[in-house]
């Protein structure tokens, strides 16, 4: 389960674009947090704070509990935007949630097993259609992964969402269709040499 991410801020007295470039120029980052039927709360966050936390790899699918103004808040990343030229966060929104609210999060897939792949063994290549679910899941009981076992499965063999074993008390966002998440599929050689071995059964 990801752990919950702690994260200092300070309240924004100014918004605007003027506000925000000052801001930025100091290490700041703007930020918002909303919803939970309170209203926005304008803040800014420590620019190197926030990018450890996003270089953990999960921000996006962690609690970050916010402290601001001597009180704690708990959130959920929504989107960060980043500077197209220097790739710097230029601002951040923070969905505010209870502890055990209903939320939707993208996980990352693991994939296991690949031993006991037939497909594999046989010099097959795994090719992944989703890296990420998105997950319908207890606020308390994020994950921080998905594993997909490949146990069992050969080239031109496809891996549905039905044959994963979500968390417990997950369940996928996607309930209309059995997605594809990988498949198995021939390399080159393995096609060439099938092919060849077809053509002298031919003839």
């Amino acid at each position: 389960m990801s752990e919950a991410l702690t994260l200092a801020a300070e309240t924004r007295e100014q918004v605007g674009k003027g506000a925000s470039r000052l801001l930025r120029r100091e290490g700041r980052v703007p930020a918002v947090i909303y919803g939970n039927k309170q209203d926005p709360a304008a803040i800014h966050v420590e620019e190197k704070a926030l990018y450890r936390l996003l270089m953990t790899g999960h921000f996006m699918n962690s609690v970050v509990m916010i402290e601001v103004d001597g009180q704690t808040v708990r959130t959920l990343p929504k989107d960060v935007a980043f500077d197209p030229v220097s790739d710097r966060p230029v601002h951040v929104d923070f969905l505010r949630i209870s502890e055990h609210a209903t939320v939707t999060v993208q996980v990352p897939v693991r994939f296991t097993d690949e031993a006991a792949s037939p497909g594999i063994k046989r010099g097959g290549v795994l090719n992944v259609v989703r890296h990420e679910l998105e997950l319908i899941v207890d606020a308390a009981e994020i994950p921080d992964d998905v594993e997909v076992s490949l146990k069992g499965f050969d080239v031109g063999d496809s891996i549905h969402i039905s044959s994963v074993t979500l968390p417990k008390g997950a369940s996928s966002a996607i309930d209309d269709r059995d997605f594809t998440i990988a498949t198995i599929v021939a390399p080159s050689a393995l096609k060439s040499s099938e092919g060849g071995e077809a053509d002298d059964a031919a003839a």
